[in-house]
């Protein structure tokens, strides 16, 4: 790196340095929660869309009824838990499709496939736990921290040009970020695994106060090693998610904390 560029990469930095990390990134090119939020509602539309054109949308059968009522039980319970300063107006889709795949969008977009219900054959407390886990990443805006991560992480490969303006310095448009990024962060792209035991965490707590069993998510991840065990020794090295061996752990090192709220809940 010349001078040049040495000497810019500074400047920002010094500029980035007042942002707490990359939730504040993301605020300070655009994406602050109600922008994020709003552009993944219509990023979430067009998915819709897509998936009715091909008629993959179930709403009729029991799965996709059991999946809806569980949704909207956690529903007020995630709402109380809502931090943001924004808040979320949820929506739940469910897609007939033998995946075992479920996620949510910045602002509580939410699809299940079919597949994960069947498949692993969950029952109502275990669909809550699958279901409070992605409620859990979108309360906790990992999408908004991924953002902000990428932001950097172009910012660090793009010195030079006019990338230095306005409050911090930073211009959006030199950062190509469009709709595709929510979609992308939403769906394809893993999530760390702090953010993975924290969205385990957090979904714990959601199902506990709903009145589902939160011992449920242990067997989720039980049934889920019966058909993809990722517990090697490579893959928890490796992979960006915590293998499920581990996820069962921290779950069980939780349950102490949250069964007394799940046993109150029941007595309502």
């Amino acid at each position: 790196m010349n001078n040049r560029n040495s000497s810019a990469l500074a400047l920002l930095l010094a500029l980035l340095m007042p942002l707490s990390g990359c939730m504040s990134v993301a605020d300070a090119v655009g994406y602050d929660t109600a922008s994020l939020n709003n552009e993944a509602a219509k990023s979430y539309t067009e998915v819709v869309q897509q998936a009715n054109s091909r008629q993959m949308i179930d709403t009729t059968s029991n799965t996709s009824r059991r999946i809806h009522a569980v949704f909207n039980r956690l529903k007020p319970f995630a709402n109380q838990e809502n931090r943001t300063g924004v808040p979320f107006d949820w929506q739940m889709t469910v897609v007939k499709s033998n995946e075992l795949n479920a996620w949510a969008m910045p602002g509580g977009k939410m699809m299940v496939y079919t597949g994960i219900v069947d498949k692993l054959n969950l029952s109502d407390d275990e669909i809550a736990a699958v279901v409070g886990h992605e409620m859990s990443h979108a309360l906790n805006e990992h999408s908004k921290k991924a953002v902000g991560q990428q932001v950097l992480t172009g910012l660090a490969t793009s010195i030079g040009g006019a990338i230095l303006q306005s409050q911090t310095g930073v211009s959006s448009d030199t950062l190509n970020l469009g709709s595709g990024i929510l979609s992308e962060y939403g769906i394809n792209m893993p999530f760390s695994r702090s953010q993975e035991n924290e969205a385990d965490s957090g979904g714990l707590y959601l199902m506990a106060k709903a009145g589902y069993n939160p011992e449920a998510a242990l067997s989720v991840w039980q049934k889920m090693n019966n058909v993809s065990n990722n517990n090697n020794a490579l893959v928890a090295l490796t992979s960006s998610h915590p293998t499920n061996n581990a996820r069962m752990e921290a779950i069980r090192r939780q349950l102490p904390q949250v069964m007394p709220i799940y046993e109150q809940a029941r007595r309502k």
